[in-house]
């Protein structure tokens, strides 16, 4: 275990040290997040006066309401496909990064956009994998729950390398899990710990930005409003920056482990033998 943590901080800061080279990486987890928001909101404030999301939020005949899940499918195919564009601009730059090049924004743009069909099918099938789990979810709450839980956790093993396989062979969805699980396969162990570091590290650094949201919520409580209102910015600032610098963290592991995993090529920001103790074996 020990061994694990200590390699998932090795590869953690591997990562740092390509997004301190790249610190413009950060903006596609920010285009990302802002985006989101927005599809969000332009589904949202539609349906707040109407009852089309009901049928999915209650447990008694949910198959009942098509229209919700048409809906709710919709929802997922926009979020996944914006969700998938940015992180596919992030991997490409990354990947432009490993090989010795000195990546921009533009050139990940460029890179997603010649993917386009690739992202938009990946999109689709993520969007129809979602509402599948929603549905098994809803027939239960605890046995549904599960099952959904542990069927979705399997799916996100069998399409980690998805995105990066997507931006060096161009792929489609089908080809892209074959060659997704392929990989895997060739190197995969009972556990990976190749996110863990950065788990761990986003996990101490939200500790330290809760902190002043803490602090202004006490002050405001204590009639200390200016100061309370300038904890409270602080923190969520604080927030905001970690979940980005996460994400892009994230992305770097993925892009790295593709590299190494399926053709032994090493990036030269990480070192071969934590690479290849990411997929650990009992």
């Amino acid at each position: 275990m020990f061994d694990r943590i200590a390699n998932g901080w090795e590869l953690a800061k591997n990562s740092w040290q390509v997004l301190r080279l790249d610190k413009e990486l950060l903006l596609f987890p920010l285009m990302s997040g802002i985006a989101c928001m927005l599809v969000l909101a332009s589904f949202a404030i539609p349906l707040w006066t109407t009852q089309a999301i009901d049928g999915v939020m209650q447990d008694d005949q949910p198959l009942q309401n098509v229209l919700a899940y048409v809906v709710l499918f919709a929802f997922y195919f926009v979020n996944y496909f914006v969700i998938v564009f940015f992180n596919t601009a992030l991997i490409a730059c990354a990947i432009i990064r490993f090989r010795g090049g000195d990546p921009t924004v533009s050139d990940g743009l460029q890179a997603a956009m010649s993917r386009l069909p690739q992202i938009i099918a990946w999109a689709l099938v993520s969007a129809t994998v979602g509402v599948i789990l929603r549905v098994i979810e809803s027939y239960s709450d605890k046995v549904g729950q599960v099952v959904a839980a542990l069927l979705g956790g399997a799916w996100s093993i069998t399409t980690y390398f998805v995105v990066p396989v997507m931006v060096v062979e161009k792929a489609g969805p089908v080809d892209a899990i074959k060659r997704s699980f392929a990989v895997l396969r060739k190197s995969w162990g009972e556990s990976l710990s190749a996110n863990f570091g950065v788990g761990l590290i986003t996990f101490f650094c939200m500790l330290v930005a809760i902190i002043p949201l803490v602090l202004g919520g006490m002050a405001l409580a204590a009639g200390q409003t200016a100061l309370g209102i300038a904890g409270l910015v602080c923190g969520i600032l604080g927030i905001i920056v970690v979940s980005l610098v996460s994400s892009a963290l994230n992305a770097i592991v993925i892009g790295a482990l593709y590299l190494y995993a399926s053709d032994g090529e090493v990036p030269q920001q990480f070192d071969a033998n934590s690479l290849s103790h990411a997929f650990v074996t009992k």
